[in-house]
């Protein structure tokens, strides 16, 4: 198969909707927050280049740069989390005659787990990052792009809440505790500072609305 990112976004859609495993839900969310970080971009090229939003103009070129850093981020984890999926289901094709064998599947499945729960660890903070660009962006953008900075916040928080699942069910399969607990209060504290981020954003858009 082509790399995913190659594909038009009708056959990726078609991909995603097939009864391959992969993508799935992991590359869901990284697509859903590159389209968070493509908005939060357009927000920030609607501001640049206009005379009213001169002073705050070097800021929001320093936000272009970064949304456009984390769109091709989270783009790259479109593909990794196909790949280590399929990484990590060929460790259930090891024998399992013997005992030897048994625990060595094991401890395979186990680590292969932990790496399958990085990936949408990843996808998470990255989601998170465009979450806060969204959030300045729709207080210091152009206002008449203004919903298009909300619809970036909203994405980016639904990409995070995705990623969020997917660490879930790896980590039930790890055995680590100690990096089970480290990723679990990761996810929270990015969880709840991502709501209270969503929340603002939303509220800003909603007084210029008003």
């Amino acid at each position: 198969m082509s790399n995913l990112t190659d594909l038009k976004s009708t056959e990726f859609l078609t991909a995603l909707a097939s009864s391959a495993p992969a993508p799935g839900g992991g590359g869901g969310a990284a697509m859903a927050g590159a389209l968070a970080a493509a908005l939060a971009s357009m927000v920030a090229n609607l501001t640049i280049g206009k005379e009213k939003f001169t002073q705050q103009e070097p800021e929001v070129k320093a936000l272009l740069e970064e949304a456009e850093e984390v769109r091709k981020r989270l783009l790259g984890l479109v593909e990794d989390d196909a790949a280590v999926f399929n990484s990590f289901m060929s460790c259930y094709k090891l024998p399992k005659a013997t005992e030897e064998e048994k625990a060595a599947r094991t401890a395979a499945i186990r680590s292969a787990a932990k790496e399958a729960a990085e990936v949408p660890l990843a996808i998470a903070r990255a989601s998170y990052k465009v979450l806060t660009l969204a959030e300045r962006l729709v207080r210091i953008g152009n206002p008449g792009v203004i919903t298009d900075g909300a619809c970036s916040a909203l994405l980016a928080r639904a990409a995070l809440r995705c990623a969020e699942y997917n660490v879930r069910i790896n980590l039930g399969l790890t055995k680590d505790e100690a990096y089970n607990q480290n990723a679990r209060e990761e996810m929270n504290n990015l969880l709840k500072t991502a709501e209270e981020l969503e929340l603002e954003a939303l509220a800003v858009t909603d007084r210029v609305l008003a």
